[in-house]
């Protein structure tokens, strides 16, 4: 299965089950970006080293978060496609999301108290 193909039959498996259209929204510009990387490929022929260099490249120029979220979709779609019997192999399952930290979460004045 191509990977907009795959792209396009967890879309509509996401509807039915009711997501909001802004999970459509933010997921369908990381599959676009997916697809952008890998090109329109066979879904079974993504290993999870070609994954983690797509990740190395994106974290250069993403926050903690963004990558976080790019981490979470790609989890959700390799593992549905796996379930589904799309791929025999989950390349994406050990992959984990990025600590994002605190911000702001302390204020300090000009003594650092």
């Amino acid at each position: 299965m191509l990977l907009s193909h795959a792209w396009e039959t967890y879309e509509s498996d996401k509807r039915i089950e009711g997501f909001s259209p802004q999970t459509f929204k933010e997921n369908k510009l990381q599959s676009g970006l997916l697809i952008l990387f890998f090109n329109d490929v066979q879904l079974d022929t993504i290993t999870t080293d070609q994954l983690k260099a797509y990740l190395a490249k994106s974290s250069e120029s993403l926050k903690p978060s963004s990558l976080a979220h790019r981490i979470r979709f790609m989890k959700s779609l390799f593992r549905w496609s796996h379930e589904e019997g799309h791929i025999p192999k989950n390349p994406a399952t050990k992959k984990k999301e990025p600590k994002t930290g605190k911000t702001n979460s302390y204020i300090f004045d000009r003594n650092g108290n």
